[in-house]
């Protein structure tokens, strides 16, 4: 087996001020909620914690605010085990805050739990390439990248191609979805996207559930797309589940170069490997959701961990990712509410 890896994660830090109520509201609507709850949150935090849950090293790269929430949200992730020394404090900057709102959807009959989130993002929108060239370890194939979109984009790309990364796995949740689309050169770094259905829409224009969403999934896909580096793409869908499209090389097609063809200066032969498009779907187990702030985030870190450690299993990792997610659900707080390594081990045994 070998060498198991780190996660690093690369992201924001928040502390969520979340408040459920009946029924989400609609523009220009007022509506009276339960008491006030206070939580640690921020995507790249969360998913630090799930990775760190599930058992991987990790090292966090994100920046606070010189205030007390920041304070606070640091000694939360190194009371799990973090490396948090990586992260920058900004001062005279306010930490990050999210404002949720959490009850029934638009449609409230169904009594299906729902979020709406606004974020302040205050220190992770200051999180620069330079702090992360500074803090960022020397990386090699065993280690594993996670990086989301609550930071700046030139901090993140600065983690995938930068000078202290040398082969990691690169793994982009692209989320919030970038307002002026993704750079192709975030494409040209990333190993493995894991949008959600709406962020999928925002990547190809294809819908998840529509019938060519393979098309629009190879579109992504290094094999079609000489500017990318992509290798598999995971839609995650809720309560559907996750649907998985990867590359596989095809052992069946070896096209052998002739021997009196000169190949990059050299008269040897050599075989290159045609790769085939795979796609694979895993159902969410079924449970009663309570809080969903937090579950694509939870997801993400558990995937990172597994692939930490099994390089390349992208289906067991979706699948170990899968079970926590659900878990997750069940229980209040983006962090709180995480599960340990055992009970989602606990969980698959009884599948």
């Amino acid at each position: 087996m070998p060498k198991r890896g780190r996660v690093i994660v690369i992201g924001s830090s928040n502390t969520d001020l979340v408040v459920h109520t009946k029924h989400l509201p609609v523009a220009g609507e007022t509506v009276l909620g339960g008491d006030l709850q206070t939580f640690a949150g921020g995507k790249g935090a969360n998913q630090a914690v799930a990775a760190a849950r599930a058992g991987a090293q990790v090292y966090f790269i994100g920046a606070f605010g010189d205030d007390e929430f920041g304070a606070a949200r640091r000694r939360d992730l190194e009371k799990e085990g973090i490396d948090c020394s990586g992260c920058v404090i900004k001062k005279r900057t306010s930490s990050g805050v999210a404002l949720i709102a959490i009850g029934a959807g638009p449609d409230r009959g169904s009594g299906k739990a729902e979020n709406i989130i606004v974020v302040a993002p205050g220190a992770n929108a200051r999180l620069t390439p330079q702090d992360v060239r500074k803090h960022m370890p020397q990386l090699g194939e065993s280690d594993v990248v996670l990086a989301s979109l609550e930071v700046p984009l030139p901090a993140v790309l600065e983690a995938f191609r930068g000078k202290k990364n040398h082969g990691a796995w690169n793994i982009l949740n692209p989320a919030p979805f970038p307002l002026d689309g993704m750079p192709r050169e975030i494409l040209g770094c990333s190993h493995l996207l894991t949008p959600n259905e709406t962020e999928f829409e925002s990547l190809t224009g294809v819908e998840a559930g529509a019938e060519d969403v393979r098309e629009g999934a190879q579109g992504l896909l290094a094999g079609t797309n000489a500017r990318s580096t992509v290798t598999a793409v995971a839609i995650t869908r809720g309560a559907l589940g996750v649907r998985v499209f990867a590359l596989e090389p095809d052992d069946s097609q070896v096209h052998e170069h002739d021997h009196t063809h000169d190949h990059e200066g050299h008269g040897d032969c050599c075989g290159h490997v045609h790769a085939i498009l795979r796609e694979k779907i895993f159902a969410a187990p079924k449970v009663k959701p309570v809080d969903t702030v937090g579950a694509g985030d939870c997801f993400n870190g558990y995937l990172a961990a597994h692939l930490a450690k099994w390089p390349g299993d992208v289906y067991g990792a979706v699948e170990y990712a899968v079970a926590a997610a659900a878990l997750k659900v069940t229980r209040e707080g983006a962090q709180a509410g995480v599960p340990r390594r055992a009970e989602i081990v606990k969980l698959l045994k009884k599948k």
